[in-house]
Formats: C-alpha cells, sequence, structure tokens
C-alpha cells in the first residue's frame, strides 16, 4: 500500500507537475545568470549601439515551375545576430529552444518583397528552431514555402535564360539599425535530384546586397538570384517537329499533276489549317505577351511556306488554263438593231484593224511589233521578239519544277539562320 502511494503521483500527475516542463523565461534567465528584468522583445541596439545583424539563407530548393509570371521555393531560412543581453555564465554553451520562446525574444523584421505568398510549415510542429548561445549569439531558423514574383523576358522563348530574385530586407529598420550581410558560403542549392524542375535546368545561384534609398530611410536589400535555362525537348516535341513536318508536307504537292485540282487543293488547305491550329496550340505555352518571340517567328514563317505552296499551285491553275486569244480580222459590218451586245472595241495593229470582243476572259496583248509593259512573259509564243529584249521568261508550266528547288532551299537557309541565331548568338 505504502509503494501504491508512492506511486500514484507519477501515474496521474497534476497540473503543477505538469507546468514543470514548461520553464518561463523568468526562470531559465535565473539559471542561465541573466537579468530577468530586461524586455527582450524590444530591439536591443537600444542598449547595444555596437550590434551588427547578420543573415544567411541555407539549403534553397527550388522546385517551383516558372509560370505565369511567378515561381516557388521551398526554402530554409536561418538568421544569425548577436544579442548582449542574452549572454550567461553557464557550464551549458548553447541553449536550444523551441518555437514557444521565439515571441519571448526580439527577433529581426525581415521580409520578402517581391513574394505574392508565403507560408510557414506547421506540421507537425511549427518548423522554427532557436538556439543561444552563451555569448549573446543566436540563431533562428524556419522552413517557408514562397511564391514569388520573377519578371520574365520571353524574346527568346523557348531558348531563353531566366534570372529569378528572391528579395529580402528588414521591414522597420534602416541601416544605421540593422545591417545585414551575408555569411561566406550561405546560400547553398540541396540536391538537385529531388527537384521538380520539368522545364528548366538549374545553372547557379548568386547572392548580392544593396542600399535601396526611401522616403522612410535607407535600408539594406540582400537578394539571392536563381539562374535558370529552359529546355528545349518538350517544345521541340509539341511545335518544331510538327510545323516542319507540315511544311514539307505542303512541298508534295509540287509533285502532283497540276490537273489533280482537288488533290492539291484539299492538301494546300489542310497544311494551313494545321498551321494554324499549331500555331494556337504554341500560344498557350506563353504568358501573355505583346511582342514576337523566337517560337512565334518560327511558327509564322512555317505558315508562309505552306500559304505560298497553295497560293503557287492557284498561280499555276490560273495560268495554265489562260490560252492566247485568237485574234482574227473581220470586216466592219452593220450592228443589227436586235444585238443588244456591247460594241466591240478596235485596236490598230500594222495599219490593220482587228475586231476584239469583250467575252474573251484572258486577253494577251503581247505580239510582236506592239510595246508590251509586262516585264516577264509567261507564254511560249513570247519567247523570241526584239520587243523582249531585258525581259525575263518564265515558263509557267515549270512552275513545279522551279518550285521544288527554291522552297527546300530556301527553308534551309532560314532554319540554318534561326538556329545559329538563336542558339549561338
Amino acid at each position: 500500500l505504502v509503494i501504491f502511494l508512492l506511486l500514484l503521483p507519477l501515474l496521474f500527475p497534476s497540473k503543477s507537475s505538469v507546468r514543470l516542463w514548461y520553464v518561463p523565461l523568468s526562470s531559465l534567465c535565473v539559471v542561465a545568470g541573466i537579468s530577468p528584468a530586461m524586455d527582450f522583445k524590444v530591439h536591443f541596439s537600444l542598449f547595444d549601439s555596437c550590434y551588427q545583424n547578420e543573415i544567411c539563407g541555407t539549403d534553397s530548393n527550388l522546385y517551383g515551375m516558372l509560370l505565369l509570371q511567378e515561381y516557388q521555393i521551398d526554402i530554409f531560412f536561418a538568421q544569425t545576430w548577436t544579442d548582449s543581453r542574452l549572454r550567461f555564465n553557464s557550464t551549458m554553451k548553447i541553449l536550444t529552444l523551441n518555437s514557444n520562446m521565439v515571441g519571448l525574444i526580439w527577433i529581426p523584421d525581415t521580409i520578402f518583397r517581391n513574394s505574392k505568398t508565403a507560408e510557414a510549415h506547421w506540421i507537425t510542429t511549427p518548423n522554427q528552431l532557436l538556439r543561444i548561445w552563451n555569448d549573446g549569439k543566436i540563431l533562428y531558423t524556419l522552413r517557408l514555402t514562397i511564391n514569388a514574383e520573377c519578371q520574365l523576358q520571353l524574346h527568346n522563348f523557348p531558348m531563353d535564360e531566366h534570372s529569378c530574385p528572391l528579395i529580402f530586407s528588414s521591414y522597420g529598420y534602416p541601416k544605421e539599425e540593422m545591417i545585414y550581410r551575408w555569411r561566406k558560403n550561405s546560400v547553398e542549392a540541396a540536391d538537385q535530384k529531388s527537384w521538380r524542375l520539368y522545364q528548366f535546368d538549374f545553372m547557379g545561384l548568386r547572392n548580392t546586397s544593396e542600399i535601396v534609398k526611401t522616403s522612410a530611410g535607407d535600408y539594406i536589400v540582400m537578394t539571392i538570384y536563381f539562374d535558370l535555362s529552359r529546355r528545349m525537348g518538350y517544345f521541340t516535341i509539341q511545335t518544331y517537329i510538327p510545323c516542319i513536318l507540315t511544311v514539307v508536307l505542303s512541298w508534295v504537292s509540287f509533285w502532283i499533276k497540276k490537273d489533280a485540282t482537288p488533290a492539291r487543293t484539299a492538301l494546300g488547305i489542310t497544311t494551313v489549317l494545321t498551321m494554324t491550329t499549331l500555331s494556337t496550340i504554341a500560344r498557350k505555352s506563353l504568358p501573355r505577351v505583346s511582342y514576337v518571340t523566337a517560337m512565334d517567328l518560327f511558327v509564322t514563317v512555317c505558315f508562309l511556306f505552306v500559304f505560298a505552296a497553295l497560293m503557287e499551285y492557284a498561280t499555276l491553275n490560273y495560268y495554265s488554263s489562260c490560252k492566247k486569244p485568237t485574234c482574227t480580222k473581220k470586216k466592219k459590218s452593220n450592228y443589227s438593231v436586235l444585238d443588244m451586245r456591247p460594241p466591240p472595241t478596235v485596236i490598230t495593229l500594222n495599219n490593220a484593224m482587228y475586231w476584239q470582243e469583250f467575252e474573251e476572259a484572258c486577253v494577251y496583248e503581247c505580239l510582236d511589233g506592239k510595246d508590251c509593259q509586262s516585264f516577264f512573259c509567261c507564254y511560249e509564243e513570247c519567247k523570241s521578239g526584239s520587243w523582249r529584249r531585258g525581259r525575263i521568261h518564265i515558263d509557267i508550266l515549270e512552275l513545279d519544277s522551279y518550285s521544288r528547288v527554291f522552297f527546300p532551299t530556301s527553308f534551309l537557309l532560314f532554319n540554318l539562320v534561326y538556329w545559329v541565331g538563336y542558339l549561338y548568338l
């Protein structure tokens, strides 16, 4: 019975015994030899004018994807400073405290200037750590997930590179009261194998510091730059290869007989509609920018090649069906009263009068001995003659043969200039 009574307090602890687990700051100060009368929430530069603040960021794990001019980052953010009021004389060199003690001492009022949203992690416990050394040095770390703004310059998209900043500074203390500086090798990246960067390659980290002048004072602003380079694989498969194949497909019509109008017309219209669809899909991968990107240029040129192939057959079909009119010599005759047709026109050639009917669909007036304003001659009958000196003769029936050489050659030259210019210049 006596043993049971002695063990009873251990089996059913009272509220007073539970409170022993939560040591108040005043009791901690007494144990550490610190005066409990001090207000540790007040900025300690009021007590120590030689104070300097040091902030470092460690173990940065970038896993977001650039979308809608922002990115997401998961970081362990560490801040270190010295508070002479928290010096203590004890056999313990370091006091490791939980998050309950964070609100009882002064901590820097650090803000992220370019953040849209930020969230601290609280599962399963608050992801915060507070350590105090016997010389007054304090280490405060916490885990944050931040959605930060990143202004993208997409002129070279999808061969673009970006430097996305993470900017932070003090909210209320100017440089006269708080000085930020980077610790050596204070910015480190986690293992890249755990990153979720599907469209980008991580190129490295850079950190800078500068002084920003505002109406409220001069503030020290710290910046981390995440250098990223976009991967080309997705856009090559989704846009570039389909566009190139569509352009090549449009050239098939050059080997189809010119009399096969339905086949060549259907092929031309299909390729034009396909390029229109590819252009629409390509723009969905981009923010809505008003300038022309590298992908826009490529898709537009491919569309022009496909459209030009369709227009090539339209030109061939028009001139192939257009025959040279036959001019017959007629005598002038009286018109019948019942003839309601408009009078024919009269042309004079070598002191001879010819009648030309209005019903003729195609009129070709470049005959021997007549001055012609046309620079190109597309008919077999006009290959000779003194008036054709200095003019270019094009055999319209050989237009497909010309196109078989001109279109592939010009498209190859365009690709050469395009890829060399954007990838290497």
